[in-house]
């Protein structure tokens, strides 16, 4: 026997991918885990005959000769099914866009795409296969739910395709746009409230971070909305939601991020989950929050070492100029050297200003060209430490409109960082 299944707590992503997938191997049974998130079982109720599903508990586990897993490719998040990592002989496939997992197979199709679905789209549209409508519109509701409608940083150019493709199909976005709403009753409110009302916040490797650990009775959907919700109105860099519910003795644990250094999905893989840069959740079992709430603190500040900080990408050795070089001298510089600003000094080498072309548009008289640079230099310095990140230099050039920033550290010029060091950094992984 062959089957599809995905992670538990499956959401649409989850659903259109183990769908495509049955369009790809016809023979196979798609299984879905029985926890499933609110929308999805929302669309299941009146979908579900559609697609022909399988509970985990359908499927007879002697059976099984060759296992399809999509939307992930860890043991621990299969349910009902784990015990097959034990089988001799059996053949796994797998579809995941997740790079991270335990799963070993040699046929693997595992690449970062804003959604599985698209990666098992294209497969469709390689092989011509024919798809529905309903299957076009759940295929492209799962899409939107792992790209934020094609917002979020991860989505690709392949998703857009995927998603043109979809709508040729005839996905329907009134079906989509009535299931991807997210329920938010008196449960998310009251938890919400609680949250804010205790709301605190850390300074962690020069991030703002809020970790909320709350007690909650039974189970509780769109939790991850409640978290999002709450990182917006705390306005922190990265939230963390600590949900421990005592009767089942399991811990919800779900992370968001508006930052690219900390990586959510890496921090939740740490504690046995998964997920996204952005976005991620582990659900644990006996765990003490407290125990829980120091490795993410320890994890974040690990994190930070292996991101890529601005003594990797600055410019060095920096070309500067004393305060008291005359203007002409200067202007030869900037001419000889192809430069549009730089750094001024003092004799102990201390920066004092900068100077850059729009400064020589004081200049009105010949003579002023051997007055001291000193007297048309900015004194205003925006400075940054060698230690910080390429994104936090781009907020500081937006916000003060500079086309440099002089890199410091103990009061002295180590290096600069320029728009153009910026954008290399940003878009040098695009393809030609």
């Amino acid at each position: 026997m062959k089957i599809i299944t995905t992670h538990q707590n499956s959401d649409f992503d989850a659903l259109a991918s183990l769908v495509a997938a049955t369009v790809i191997y016809p023979d196979a049974k798609p299984v879905l885990p029985t926890s499933i998130n609110a929308n999805l079982k929302a669309f299941l109720s009146i979908h579900k005959d559609l697609f022909n599903i399988y509970s985990p508990k359908d499927i007879n586990i002697d059976h099984v000769e060759t296992l399809i897993v999509v939307d992930t490719h860890s043991w621990n998040r299969l349910e009902g099914l784990s015990t097959l990592k034990e089988k001799k002989d059996l053949e796994i496939i797998i579809w995941d866009h997740h790079i991270h997992g335990d799963m070993e197979s040699d046929n693997k199709y595992i690449r970062e795409t804003g959604a599985t679905v698209t990666m098992l789209i294209q497969a469709i549209q390689e092989r011509r296969k024919l798809i529905t409508p309903i299957q076009a519109t759940l295929f492209l509701i799962g899409l939107y739910e792992d790209t934020g409608n094609l917002t979020f940083p991860s989505t690709l150019p392949e998703d857009a395709y995927a998603a043109g493709f979809l709508l040729d199909r005839k996905a329907d976005l009134n079906i989509l746009s009535t299931f991807l709403r997210q329920a938010y009753g008196k449960k998310q409110k009251d938890i919400l409230y609680h949250m804010i009302k205790k709301a605190t916040r850390k300074e962690i490797s020069g991030f703002s971070v809020s970790i909320s650990v709350m007690d909650i009775q039974g189970r509780v959907q769109n939790l991850a909305m409640v978290l999002q919700m709450y990182r917006e109105i705390v306005n922190v860099d990265a939230a963390f939601g600590i949900f421990r519910d005592v009767e089942r003795e399991k811990c919800m644990v779900i992370g968001r991020s508006s930052v690219d250094e900390i990586n959510i999905g890496l921090i939740m893989r740490s504690v046995g989950g998964g997920g996204h840069p952005g976005a991620g959740s582990a659900l644990l079992k006996a765990t003490n929050p407290v125990v829980v709430e120091e490795m993410i603190v320890e994890l974040i500040a690990g994190n930070q070492h292996s991101s890529v900080m601005l003594s990797d990408i600055m410019s060095y050795p920096v070309i500067t100029v004393e305060q008291d070089t005359k203007v002409g001298e200067v202007v030869m510089i900037l001419r000889d050297m192809g430069c549009t600003g730089m750094p001024v000094v003092d004799e102990d080498e201390h920066i004092v200003g900068v100077v850059s072309r729009r400064d020589f548009k004081k200049i009105r008289k010949a003579k002023q060209m051997d007055a001291p640079i000193k007297a048309f230099m900015s004194r205003k310095v925006i400075t940054i430490e060698p230690d910080k990140s390429a994104i936090e230099a781009a907020k500081l050039m937006i916000k003060h409109d500079i086309g440099r920033i002089p890199v410091v550290k103990d009061d002295k010029v180590i290096g600069i960082i320029t728009r153009s060091d910026a954008m290399m950094y940003f878009y040098d992984l695009l393809p030609d």
